[in-house]
């Protein structure tokens, strides 16, 4: 019992850091194209950040047409 009580303090410790740290690294970096490795790396620190609906940055488009 006193085990759990231990892993559970360490859980509501270690949470809020990782929360916090994938948090200032989202707000200070671009978001970048979902296709790419980096892309799919950073879809999960916004998840870790608790990123999610509204709150999310639209990726910048590369291809962009021309309006005539």
């Amino acid at each position: 019992m006193f085990d759990l009580l231990n892993w559970l303090l360490l859980l509501v410790q270690v949470v809020p850091v990782i929360i916090t740290v994938a948090s200032v690294i989202t707000a200070l970096t671009p978001t970048p194209k979902d296709d790419a490795w980096v892309g799919k790396a950073y879809r999960a620190l916004e998840w870790c950040a608790l990123v999610v609906g509204k709150a999310k940055e639209i990726a910048p488009e590369t291809d962009k047409k021309e309006s005539k």
